[in-house]
């Protein structure tokens, strides 16, 4: 049986699986391919972003995921989908991905031994004939032109013109389309991310479902990094978390201009053990990329959790 052909064949409760309450169970496969992402034991699952991505895979919505980077909006989606077996790829819409990357091009390739010239379907193309479920990271950051393909997927059948070979690409049942980005589509005027643009109105409202996915919640963090880094003393990831919300609420007030995001946390606690130094892991993981005016202050909060110094 080939990818193309494959259908979700069974339903779970969300209550079960990922523990937020919905009114209708969630489809899934009953077997694992290639493309489904590998599950991460230690995830947590934030229940309004979950939510919504549920409301993603079970109904069909489109889905608009926003928030700082390092927040695990991408994993969300990736989790959920190797919760339910689902096939899922990722493509980041940065300067170089362009609509025929998308759409697909005419190239010249060998067929019984001759060259000859025929269209190779872009990503877009491939992914929707199939059941995937297609992230697009970055989105507020791509180009006018890739912005108005993937409108014309957004709209209520989501079918596809291709004018050059006078075709329509009708999506597959199982198809989703999730983006991520990090804002809300009305750009960025904080400086903190270069590239991001204000997106078409038009667009933004074509999507079903928009959720924000902030950091988690002293709590929550302390809980993952004791579950994901488990060799780590727990005393040590209380002031890590602690430090974090520190550096967090500095940023907030305008003190400073790095934000230290949860993926730059699981990268110090991992290099914490590697180098089984706190502090120079601290240094490697985030210190070294502040702003040198900024870094006394790095270094006064971070005393005030460790009682050392970095600098």
């Amino acid at each position: 049986m080939t990818i193309s052909t494959l259908q979700p064949d069974s339903y779970c409760s969300a209550k079960d699986v990922f523990n937020v309450q919905m009114p209708w169970e969630i489809p899934y496969f009953s077997m694992a391919e290639e493309h489904v992402p590998v599950k991460d034991p230690h995830f947590h699952f934030v229940e309004s972003a979950t939510r919504a991505i549920l409301m993603g895979f079970a109904q069909n919505r489109r889905v608009y995921v926003y928030g700082p980077h390092g927040s695990g909006k991408s994993s969300h989606i990736e989790q959920v989908a190797a919760q339910l077996n689902w096939p899922c790829i990722r493509i980041n819409l940065d300067g170089h991905i362009t609509r025929a990357d998308l759409i697909g091009r005419d190239m010249v390739v060998i067929r019984d031994g001759k060259q000859v010239t025929e269209f190779v379907p872009g990503m877009l193309v491939w992914a929707m004939q199939r059941p995937i479920a297609l992230i697009l990271d970055e989105y507020d950051a791509g180009r006018p032109d890739v912005m108005f393909v993937i409108q014309r997927v957004l709209e209520t059948q989501g079918k596809l013109t291709l004018l050059d070979q006078n075709q329509v690409i009708t999506p597959h049942p199982s198809f989703r389309l999730f983006v991520t980005a990090n804002t809300a589509g009305q750009g960025d005027a904080s400086g903190l991310y270069v590239g991001t643009q204000a997106l078409n109105q038009a667009q933004l409202d074509r999507w079903h479902v928009t959720t924000e996915l902030g950091y988690m919640t002293d709590k929550a963090e302390t809980e993952l990094l004791q579950r994901k880094l488990s060799e780590l003393p727990a005393e040590q990831v209380q002031c890590m978390v602690t430090c974090a919300g520190l550096l967090r609420q500095a940023f907030a007030q305008g003190d400073l201009t790095t934000l230290i995001s949860l993926r730059t946390l699981i990268a110090w606690g991992e290099n914490s053990l590697l180098l089984n130094d706190p502090h120079e892991a601290m240094r490697l993981s985030f210190f070294n990329r502040c702003d040198e005016v900024e870094r006394p202050l790095v270094s006064e909060i971070y005393q005030r959790c460790f009682d050392v110094e970095l600098i």
